[in-house]
């Protein structure tokens, strides 16, 4: 029978106290990794996630993260990892935002970077820490968490596209960088998703039904569905695949006004 098997494996998931990063930790612990999630302001539901992973029978913790943007905290967060998960065989790169919406020529430039700083400099920063450590032990796996946004433009919201774009061919280029040393690095492009950031989309019916017409398989997905990706992913049987972008997105990149022959 073949089955995801991570027992043994040492995972840390940035981001991983809701939405996304969440069902990650969760689908990582069911598959038998031992797990650690960082989280910015909520322990709550950090701690929440960690309970969730150690009811597999796998140890879990916790790790605030304020600013995944200074190499400083990474550095420090990371020597945490070290010492408390006892080591580091997946890294997923989880942790984003999307800023605030606006036009690019009105758009505040402070606020841009930042979204760029947190997006794109924070993924570089955790996957340097990564590969130092996976590079002596000569086997890792880097998930760097994109978006459908690297292909698809989305008006209002340029430094998000732009840190996703960049995201995507990081990976690439690191996985180019690293496969001899037999580290893997994947990005995952999520679609839409039903997770607290867009709920005012999903949680209102006309919403979700304009939502829906722009997926093929016409549904919003779940965040398990991401967790069970990534899952697999990091698992043995996809020991051959690296430096890609794996879409998880319901069709959405299939241009589904096409449909019906445009």
């Amino acid at each position: 029978m073949i089955a995801i098997e991570l027992k043994g494996r040492k995972a840390f998931i940035t981001g991983g106290d809701s939405g996304l990063g969440a069902a990650t930790a969760k689908s990582l612990a069911q598959a038998g990794a031992d797990v650690a999630v960082s989280y910015r302001f909520k322990s709550d539901a950090a701690d929440q996630v960690a309970a969730v992973a150690r009811s597999f029978g796998v140890q879990a913790y916790t790790f605030r993260l304020d600013d995944i943007s200074d190499t400083n905290e990474v550095d420090a967060v990371f020597r945490r990892v070290d010492l408390e998960l006892g080591g580091l065989d997946i890294l997923v790169n989880n942790a984003g935002t999307d800023g605030p919406r606006a036009l690019c020529a009105e758009s505040d430039i402070s606020a841009w970077r930042q979204v760029v700083e947190i997006d794109l400099f924070g993924a570089y920063y955790c996957a340097r820490a990564a590969v130092a450590r996976m590079s002596r032990q000569r086997r890792g796996v880097i998930i760097n968490t994109s978006s459908v946004h690297e292909f698809i433009p989305w008006a209002g919201y340029s430094a998000y596209t732009s840190a996703k774009a960049g995201l995507s061919m990081f990976s690439k280029t690191l996985a180019q960088e690293v496969a001899a040393t037999g580290i893997r690095v994947i990005a995952v492009a999520p679609g839409a998703i039903k997770t607290p950031i867009n709920a005012d989309v999903w949680q209102d019916p006309k919403g979700l039904a304009d939502l829906d017409e722009k997926i093929p398989m016409g549904r919003v997905g779940e965040p398990d569905e991401i967790g069970h990706a990534v899952a697999f992913l990091c698992s043995d049987l996809a020991s051959y695949i690296t430096g890609i972008t794996v879409p998880v997105d319901g069709g959405m990149l299939l241009y589904p006004d096409f449909r019906k022959g445009g």
